[in-house]
């Protein structure tokens, strides 16, 4: 995980100031991209610019606290929806509360669209999550094993990661400034249905493809 300036030294009061900032630098961030200073995201969080920096150490310190708080957010649902007792009833759940991720899908847009070695590196620990709570499924009995764990997660990163990216792109240059919670609604809407049938029912009607393409590599 991201290593991060310590959050507080001080009182339970202080730990909330904290996650307010952060929580306020999120949506900061993810509305208006990286270019912003701490200044802008102290006045969204109603604090001084010099407690932000008493918090965080920099806005490099923010921005880590941030993409440590995105990740929690996404594993922790990801583990939730996939490792249910019942993982319709678990995806079913994830998908009526979809709206509230909205901010956190517009942070990982415009982290990755900055670019550079904090987009590197918080993709990095979104595969990294996700090797994670597909073997956690695995072992669970609602996912099936895989040949290559790791393969597997980068794959399905990139895939899921990159629709995201493709889709808000192409809703911002028709519609201009992005409702972030209404679009990530409207991208599970339409992507949910063939996916599940993908997942479930897989492509392919048999694995000779696979076998003779991992024997010659």
């Amino acid at each position: 995980m991201f290593s991060k300036q310590p959050v507080s030294q001080g009182s339970t009061d202080d730990l909330t100031t904290a996650a307010r900032i952060r929580d306020a630098a999120i949506e900061v961030f993810g509305e208006h991209g990286f270019q912003l200073g701490v200044r802008a995201i102290a006045a969204a969080a109603g604090v001084s610019p010099g407690l932000v920096n008493h918090h965080f150490g920099s806005k490099d310190g923010l921005r880590a606290a941030c993409d440590d708080r995105v990740l929690q957010v996404i594993r922790d649902e990801k583990i939730k929806a996939t490792t249910a007792p019942s993982v319709a009833k678990g995806m079913l759940n994830a998908l009526a509360e979809i709206e509230s991720f909205g901010p956190f899908v517009a942070y990982m847009v415009r982290s990755l669209q900055a670019g550079g070695p904090l987009a590197e590196s918080l993709f990095d620990h979104m595969v990294s999550d996700a090797e994670e709570y597909l073997q956690l499924a695995v072992e669970a009995g609602t996912a099936k094993s895989s040949r290559d764990p790791a393969a597997r997660a980068r794959y399905l990163t990139l895939l899921n990661v990159g629709a995201t990216l493709l889709y808000m792109q192409m809703r911002q240059q028709r519609d201009g400034k992005i409702n972030y919670r209404k679009a990530i609604r409207e991208l599970s809407n339409e992507m949910t249905p063939p996916a599940l049938e993908f997942y479930t029912q897989g492509l392919l009607s048999d694995s000779t493809i696979l076998d003779t393409f991992t024997k010659e590599t």
